[in-house]
């Protein structure tokens, strides 16, 4: 029996390893599934013991999602995918933005920090926001592509489902009346800002892989 991919990839003992810059497991488990069909070997941080953390001090998503991508490449010296995303409000001037994970200051969870960006907001009537979410793929020698997607919607008065994780509650997804705590894995894969940049990114995917091995040395381009 052939399968789909021998006959799509005649020559699939040639993959190409990738290196995941995250130790998010759902992240990893989404991008496996995502990119099943092709050649390619999905690795991440812990398959390489103890990495130096990346500072992620850049302006903008792009910025942190390169410096990530790069510098684990260039450490590894394999190529390396990795996304930074956010939370932008427009009435508080795009907070908290790039800095979504660290908004209200050290050591707060996901519930305290929507619980402040919702003190933040109180009595604005101004209450669009939009996720964003920005991917980088990295060679060691530094060359990137870019992949990027928004998710336009509206912060709550208050948390509404259980669901998902970090701004989720208070994030109101106007098309499905929902928010994002309360869409299944499903239909938050559909419409979400990471969602559609992964989308974007597997329609393209079979380029990206070409793209990767011209800018690798040819004993590195395959595994």
């Amino acid at each position: 029996m052939v399968s789909f991919l021998s006959k799509k990839w005649p020559n699939m003992e040639r993959q190409t390893t990738m290196v995941l810059a995250t130790g998010n497991k759902g992240k990893i488990a989404e991008i496996r599934d995502l990119l099943v069909d092709f050649p390619v070997s999905i690795k991440y941080l812990n398959d390489f013991g103890p990495i130096p953390p990346v500072v992620e001090d850049g302006d903008t998503f792009e910025e942190n999602a390169y410096k990530k991508a790069s510098q684990v490449a260039r450490i590894i010296g394999l190529p390396a995918l990795a996304d930074d995303s956010g939370l932008c409000v427009t009435t508080l001037g795009g907070l908290p933005g790039v800095r979504s994970a660290r908004y209200g200051g050290k050591g707060l969870d996901d519930m305290e920090r929507s619980a402040r960006l919702l003190r933040a907001m109180a009595g604005e009537k101004d209450r669009a926001a939009a996720f964003e979410c920005v991917i980088s793929i990295a060679v060691p020698t530094g060359q990137a592509l870019t992949y990027e997607a928004r998710c336009e919607g509206l912060i709550t008065k208050a948390p509404v489902g259980d669901n998902g994780f970090g701004y989720d509650p208070i994030f109101y997804f106007p098309p499905l009346k929902k928010t994002f705590a309360q869409l299944n894995r499903e239909e938050k894969s559909r419409i979400s800002h990471r969602g559609k940049a992964l989308s974007e990114l597997r329609a393209e995917f079979e380029k990206v892989l070409t793209w990767i091995r011209m800018h690798l040395p040819e004993e590195e381009k395959f595994t």
